[in-house]
């Protein structure tokens, strides 16, 4: 009896230990799987992070890295948009406008807009050009305008000195450069694939910057490049009033003007007789018969004195 009551209690202790053993080897799988996906996430976490301060150190190393300032530049380097205004009166308008599209093709620019217009109250045209002149040409272009046929109603040239913006541009794009740089890098080392999504849309974004950042660049460099030249011109037909005729045109407009006014008169009597005939017609017929009878009335008394 005591044997049995011994194997049985031996046994129970059997079936335990297993079932510690046991649970004991689950708990560790499961640990051991939930430190793997633990790790998992600590290292994607840790790539992106990476990723992050990798671009916000290249982002400061790179705005560390010594760009020349707007003051340093010379003259000659300096960005300026140069925009010129002028108004010119002639007496050719077609020639004069032949005259500046020849001079700005000379000067190596290009026409933007060319246009006339006229004036039939007023009896004169009005011609517009607008047109881009390398800025190493521009002076002696200006002096060429002001200077050639014609009486130079105004002029006025403006600048804007755009070279503090260009140099900030500048930097910026030094700096998402470098950013850039580093991202492609950190995309190359990338093994998982919510790295790469993570690190290629930071560098869309910056490259985008990059764009927007060469388009206006590119502008000012092209505004500055060329001046932009706005011309308007009057034509004036001279006149007799203007004092500039010499004796024989001035002898030449007063014989046409009496021409004119001679045949004028004409016209109005013509207008007249023909516009009145059959008034006319009856005055004259009543003026025949009255003179007839008076004529008779006289011969009449004569014969009876």
């Amino acid at each position: 009896m005591r044997s049995r009551l011994f194997l049985l209690l031996c046994f129970f202790l059997i079936l335990l230990t297993s079932c510690d053993e046991r649970s004991d080897s689950s708990d560790q799988s499961n640990s051991l799987s939930s430190n793997q996906d633990d790790k998992t996430t600590i290292q994607t976490e840790d790539s992106r992070e990476m990723a992050d301060s990798g671009k916000e150190q290249t982002e400061q190393k790179a705005e560390e890295t010594e760009v020349p300032k707007a003051d340093t530049y010379d003259v000659d380097q300096r960005k300026v948009i140069y925009t010129a205004d002028t108004r010119i009166e002639v007496k050719d308008l077609q020639k004069k406008i032949a005259t500046l599209e020849s001079l700005i093709i000379d000067y190596n620019g290009y026409i933007v807009e060319s246009s006339r217009s006229n004036d039939t109250e007023e009896k004169n045209s009005t011609g517009f050009i607008t047109a881009r002149v390398p800025q190493t040409n521009f002076k002696t272009f200006m002096d060429e305008v002001e200077s050639g046929e014609g009486k130079l109603l105004s002029n006025n040239i403006s600048g804007q000195d755009v070279t503090e913006e260009y140099v900030d541009l500048e930097s910026r794009l030094q700096s998402k450069k470098v950013v850039e740089k580093r991202l492609l890098a950190f995309m190359e080392q990338a093994e998982k694939t919510e790295d790469l999504l993570a690190i290629s849309e930071d560098l869309a974004e910056v490259q985008e910057e990059i764009e927007q950042i060469t388009g206006r660049m590119n502008y000012l460099q092209n505004k500055a490049d060329l001046a932009t030249v706005h011309i308007e011109i009057q034509e004036n037909n001279v006149s007799l009033e203007d004092g500039d005729l010499n004796t024989w045109e001035a002898t030449k407009q007063q014989f046409i003007k009496s021409i004119n006014f001679l045949l004028k008169v004409i016209s109005n009597v013509f207008v007249f007789i023909a516009g009145n005939m059959p008034v006319l017609i009856l005055i004259s017929v009543l003026g025949w018969l009255g003179w007839i009878f008076i004529r008779k009335w006289v011969k009449q008394n004569h014969k009876e004195k």
